[in-house]
């Protein structure tokens, strides 16, 4: 299949789901998870694939037409399959979809199309190290570059009947700095009919570190922190639910435990920061190697 016109970018309301495939199931679970999200926002989809051969330093492998003609195949063969899987993932009321097939490196296009893009979508991994891809290191360099929310796709694309109920899951760390995951969190749950489940961790520690002592305070103050943190938004979605959690634990290690029962984990880029805390930054790694549901980025303003 070969590339096709890219969604208007004229402004921010046309901007699409962008969604990078690379052949390997982890791409092809992000591919339909981005068409159920394409389809819940009204926005065109574009799938892009790139054929590039990663040769690391030194001279570049100069490839015969041969070579050529079958990487064009073999990537046409792909983005053949990733329109099906969206075109199943939201039947009946499909996002348009255009293809690209490139030769450029996936990660700095994704990058630089990413400022065009409402969201971009990739899998965890991808075909493995000796394979073009690599959506592992996609992810990683996707989450801490790109200019739009990146959602990583794990095992599951969590869009099945039982797990399109559960909730969508927020961290929330007090500071405006979580503000847009926070607005984005309420959004996407408004749009799937869910509620939202909001986790300020007050301790950045370990909770067997933590002394008994003041806790009782300490806890009273964490929650006016989030029910602050959520105020405008319950008032800007009064229909929906929300549940708030204070624990004393990691953030990241209080997220993951929750995320076995939501949908979808919202979190920031960035965190409290500082020498006594666990910055977000560091949570949102953390999910990243660990969270087994799709995993939503929001990088602060």
């Amino acid at each position: 299949m070969a590339a096709t016109e890219s969604a208007s970018h004229s402004t921010a309301v046309d901007y699409p789901i962008l969604a990078a495939v690379d052949g390997s199931p982890s791409s092809f679970q992000a591919v339909a998870w981005a068409a159920v999200e394409a389809a819940l926002h009204h926005r065109a989809m574009h799938i892009v694939t790139s054929m590039a051969i990663r040769t690391g330093f030194g001279p570049g492998i100069s490839l015969g037409e041969a070579d050529l003609e079958w990487l064009r195949s073999d990537g046409e063969r792909i983005l053949t399959e990733a329109t099906r899987v969206a075109r199943t993932a939201a039947p009946g009321e499909e996002p348009a979809i255009t293809t690209e097939l490139t030769f450029e490196l996936i990660i700095p296009l994704l990058i630089e199309r990413s400022a065009r893009a409402r969201m971009l979508v990739v899998g965890s991994r991808g075909r493995g190290a000796f394979q073009r891809g690599l959506l592992g290191s996609v992810s990683t360099a996707t989450t801490h570059h790109a200019h739009c929310p990146v959602a990583v796709i794990h095992g599951a694309s969590a869009i099945d009947a039982v797990s399109a109920r559960q909730p969508v899951l927020v961290g929330v760390d007090g500071t405006s700095n979580s503000a847009p995951a926070v607005e984005l969190a309420f959004e996407e749950a408004s749009r799937r009919n869910v509620d939202v489940v909001a986790l300020h961790a007050w301790s950045d520690s370990s909770g067997l570190d933590v002394p008994v002592r003041g806790w009782d305070g300490a806890r009273e103050s964490a929650e006016a922190v989030l029910a602050e943190s959520l105020a405008g938004w319950a008032e800007r979605y009064p229909d929906l639910a929300v549940r708030r959690i204070v624990t004393v634990d990691r953030p990241a290690r209080s997220l993951l435990d929750q995320s076995a029962n939501a949908q979808l984990v919202v979190v920031g880029t960035h965190g409290r920061g500082g020498f006594v805390s666990m910055v977000l930054g560091s949570t949102s790694n953390a999910l990243l190697h660990s969270v087994e549901v799709p995993l939503l980025v929001v990088r602060s303003r």
